[in-house]
């Protein structure tokens, strides 16, 4: 009898916040695996918004209106380590990462190449952005809603109050720093 393992994927990310391109990714993402680990990287040298317990409970409500949905093959984890060695720890065989723009490519090549000589046995998978998502990211959501603009159409009803509210704050205005990549 043949033994059957499961596909598990992993997709890391900041997730400061949960964007709906994030969301889209996601969807796509755990129809081509088993299961679906959301990875939600600590990362505090990008200077986050919302603190990691905060962004994985963002990102584990979200994931319910999926779950609700029928796709139930998703979870998500918080992780403070090497992305190899947090993708070897939950037995994931890929990785996968969005791609929004060209500009993107080149930054995730250079990763995906990096990940792959530091673990051959674990591949990454592009997955480009829709096209109603190439354009939104992290870093612009929280600059919109810094400057206090309407960022409905690049989040979900509640992660747009969780940052009306944080950015009520005015410490919060000043804390957004620009990113390279989330």
């Amino acid at each position: 009898m043949a033994k059957t393992t499961q596909r598990i994927g992993l997709y890391p990310g900041t997730f400061d916040p949960i964007t709906l391109g994030h969301f889209d990714i996601i969807q796509r993402a755990a129809k081509v695996v088993d299961h679906l680990v959301i990875g939600v990287a600590k990362n505090a040298g990008k200077g986050p918004l919302f603190d990691t317990k905060e962004r994985v409970a963002m990102v584990e409500r979200e994931v319910e209106a999926l779950k609700r949905k029928g796709l139930k093959n998703i979870s998500v984890q918080p992780f403070d380590n090497l992305l190899m060695h947090f993708a070897v720890d939950i037995g994931a065989v890929v990785i996968i990462r969005g791609l929004r723009a060209a500009s993107d490519f080149e930054y995730e090549i250079q990763m995906a190449a990096m990940n792959y000589r530091m673990n051959p046995k674990i591949e990454t998978i592009f997955l480009t952005a829709t096209e109603g998502t190439q354009f939104v990211s992290s870093r612009f959501v929280k600059e919109i809603a810094r400057l206090k603009g309407n960022v409905k159409p690049f989040v979900s009803p509640r992660i747009a109050a969780l940052l009306a509210e944080r950015f009520s704050h005015a410490a919060a205005r000043r804390k957004v720093r620009p990113e390279v990549r989330d």
